[in-house]
């Protein structure tokens, strides 16, 4: 899953969307201007790979949301504890907007249980109570899937344990696994059990565990997510130029560890020439079951924006959520 630059494609963009190794794309604030202009975008990227691909976005609300003008403005995950007969009409308020311009999913909800030491989760979690954590979630999810999208539970199995920000740094956990399975593991094994579609490791280190982090451990992924916990679906790593991700090695080093440790698509963002690097670097090949999960993520039939904003529904949802953000802005 690679990125762009700009609101347009350029010829280099349309080269390395149509390289038989790029599975997604990744959207950001940077590519967005403009419902109509987002809708034209994708439409050219989906030309410009003349096959099957992911689009993406963050859209989780709060701090984080990519798409802002003419977009209904999201709150915090963590505000639903107070409102939680709104969580599954956030999630499928959030999913039908994306559906209706183009976008397959995006990477939410956040399953991580604040921990009140992580600030970069913070109030991106919806409680500091595993089971709250679970139900909201649950809930926000089942919003999503209703409205035609794919969910995407992060950061397993937990980062707001954690003061440093993985983005800038490599964080250490040191809890045994019996305590990351009393504290962090619920929401996780919850949607597991609901039958979620995505999860996303974290850039975390968990000694007791395993010396590499959640996205490059063998151990994690195959032997906790897959086999203990039963999980089927897809595993996308988190962004490979994160500097959580540094431990190891260079771009194409940190795609195969990945690959090999068992991530289903990998996300290399803001940084072109690494991306083209493991591009060329990977081996171009069929994997039938990876395909399969992957085209699992793929967004439901949507209403045209238009025609969704004259829905009683969504005119409805969008007052009240525009309302429930505004009154927990700042």
């Amino acid at each position: 899953m690679i990125d762009i630059e700009g609101q347009s494609l350029t010829a280099l963009d349309k080269e390395k969307i149509a390289h038989p190794n790029t599975g997604g794309l990744i959207l950001f604030s940077r590519n967005y201007e403009s419902p109509a202009q987002i809708t034209e975008l994708i439409e050219a990227i989906r030309q410009a790979r003349r096959a099957p691909i992911l689009i993406a976005v963050d859209q989780e609300g709060g701090r984080v949301q990519r798409f802002q003008d003419d977009f209904t403005p999201l709150p915090a995950a963590a505000v639903y504890a107070e409102q939680a007969d709104l969580t599954e009409d956030a999630g499928w308020l959030m999913a039908a907007e994306l559906l209706a311009v183009g976008v397959d999913f995006s990477f939410a909800p956040v399953l991580d249980v604040d921990c009140g030491i992580s600030e970069i989760i913070g109030n991106r979690s919806f409680s500091a109570d595993p089971e709250l954590a679970a139900q909201l979630a649950a809930k926000f999810r089942l919003g999503m899937n209703k409205a035609g999208m794919a969910a995407i539970g992060k950061h397993f199995p937990g980062h707001g344990a954690v003061a440093l920000d993985s983005h800038l740094t490599l964080p250490v956990d040191e809890r045994s696994l019996e305590q990351i399975r009393q504290q962090d593991l619920m929401p996780f094994q919850r949607l597991i059990k609901a039958g979620l579609e995505g999860i996303m490791p974290a850039h975390v280190v968990y000694p007791q565990v395993d010396v590499w982090p959640a996205g490059f451990s063998g151990i994690w992924l195959q032997d906790i997510l897959r086999r203990e916990l039963g999980f089927e679906g897809v595993i996308f790593s988190d962004d490979l130029s994160m500097a959580g991700a540094a431990i190891a090695g260079d771009y194409p080093d940190r795609a195969k560890l990945a690959q090999e440790a068992g991530c289903d698509m990998l996300l290399v963002c803001n940084n072109s020439s690494a991306a083209e690097r493991v591009l060329d670097s990977l081996k171009i090949g069929r994997h039938p079951a990876r395909e399969r999960r992957l085209l699992t993520m793929r967004g439901g039939t949507a209403l045209s924006r238009e025609d969704l904003m004259l829905t009683t529904e969504w005119q409805q949802l969008s007052a009240k959520i525009t309302l429930l953000s505004h009154a927990h802005a700042g």
